[in-house]
């Protein structure tokens, strides 16, 4: 029964889904599956520090519209989610030693550091077209999961752009 529980608790998030806000859950998903994916075929750390930004982003402005369903007065709570996020990743690459290693560079700056300045930069810019696209279309969107292709495909082109650097 114990054992049991949790099984109908996961499933019940799927019976009743919850419509989709601010930079979605799905997004963040493919964020960190991207992230997983890139490092276990062995790409560059700096095309992986792309998907590190993206997913630092992508959950800080997740956490930010949870914060604000929650009805939680925070003071600039997109700032201070994205922050709260990156603290929660980059302190542990540092002391799991991924950031900091000698000759791990990129122009003089640690590649896991790079790709993800790189990749958060890209995703806010991201986040930019798609709301630009949809103020184009009278406030709707061109294509389904419009928020999520755009800044998905910036990143997989800024991968690509780095992997090619990196070759």
């Amino acid at each position: 029964m114990k054992k049991l529980i949790p099984l109908l608790s996961v499933l019940g998030l799927f019976a009743f889904p919850s419509p989709v806000h601010a930079v979605c859950p799905v997004c963040t998903v493919a964020v960190a599956a991207g992230l997983g994916v890139s490092r276990w075929i062995g790409i560059d750390d700096s095309v992986t520090g792309v998907w590190i930004g993206g997913l630092i982003l992508s959950s800080g402005l997740w956490l930010a519209d949870w914060i604000g369903k929650k009805g939680w007065r925070i003071p600039h709570k997109e700032i201070t989610s994205i922050l709260l996020m990156l603290l929660f990743v980059i302190p542990p690459l540092y002391w799991s030693h991924m950031i900091g290693l000698a000759g791990n560079t990129l122009w003089g700056i640690d590649k896991v550091l790079i790709g993800t300045i790189v990749g958060a930069l890209v995703f806010v810019l991201g986040v930019g077209i798609d709301k630009w696209l949809r103020t184009m279309n009278e406030g709707k969107i061109y294509i389904y999961y419009q928020k999520v292709i755009v800044p998905v495909f910036l990143l997989t082109i800024s991968s690509f752009v780095l992997y090619l650097l990196t070759i």
